[in-house]
């Protein structure tokens, strides 16, 4: 097995693009909260305590003062809830390692280096180095980039203008892309994205977010579910 210092440093080569992808969403992020007049040390406390980019742009949509909490908390429940099926898939790969451990490695778990540590582990044992590694530099690198927003955001002016709001579903398009496995992968996906399209337009956010994974998760289970019984089909007597 690899050395602690060997998996942090493949876990820093494998999650420096998603890193490098953030930053554009980070500076935007920051900006749209300094215009909805928080103070960068606010931003960065939320980052460093929340660490949920979707989740904090959809509570940025709704914020105004007094805050209403009820809003906040529904929407960021609503759209953190994707982390309980993330976590129960990787939860067998990282039952080995100590409470503390495990607990300190979801805290950081975000889609992307979640899709690393899934990735990771099809190819070897999963390692608290590697796992907590890409978590920790992937949370340092949000905290620092929104905060900057935030500082900058006056000089900023609307970063959509310049096409940086795409980046965030340019970075998960690659993720995607990094599990292609054919048809069943195209299946789900259409799924996913027919019916959170449907929902953006009729409910809008954050009813998208659920729409679109649970509509995935059923494509998914069919489709699985379909496979095993066209093969007995097609299979000779």
């Amino acid at each position: 097995m690899s050395s602690p210092v060997h998996e942090i440093r493949d876990g820093l080569r494998d999650i420096a693009p998603a890193m490098v992808a953030a930053i554009p969403i980070g500076l935007l992020f920051g900006a749209l909260c300094a215009g909805k007049g928080l103070s960068p040390a606010e931003v960065a406390l939320m980052g460093g305590l929340v660490f949920a980019g979707g989740a904090q742009f959809a509570a940025v949509e709704v914020w105004r003062t007094p805050a209403p909490i009820g809003v906040l908390a529904f929407s960021t429940l609503l759209i953190n809830a994707r982390h309980i099926l993330m976590g129960a898939s990787l939860a067998p790969k990282i039952a080995r390692f100590a409470p503390w451990k495990r607990a300190l490695g979801v805290f950081t778990m975000a889609d992307e280096n979640w899709a690393m540590a899934e990735r990771r582990a099809l190819r070897r044992p999963l390692t608290f180095a590697y796992f907590a590694g890409t978590g920790a530099l992937f949370w340092l690198n949000w905290v620092i980039w929104t905060t900057l927003g935030a500082v900058g955001g006056s000089f900023l002016g609307d970063p959509r203008r310049l096409g940086a709001d795409f980046a965030f579903t340019a970075l998960f398009i690659g993720l995607v892309a990094g599990f292609w496995k054919g048809r069943a992968t195209a299946v789900t996906v259409a799924a996913s994205a027919g019916a959170s399209a449907l929902a953006y337009v009729t409910a809008g956010t954050p009813w998208h977010v659920a729409a679109g994974a649970l509509a995935g998760i059923v494509a998914a289970y069919s489709y699985g579910a379909a496979e095993p019984a066209a093969a007995a089909t097609d299979s000779p007597a």
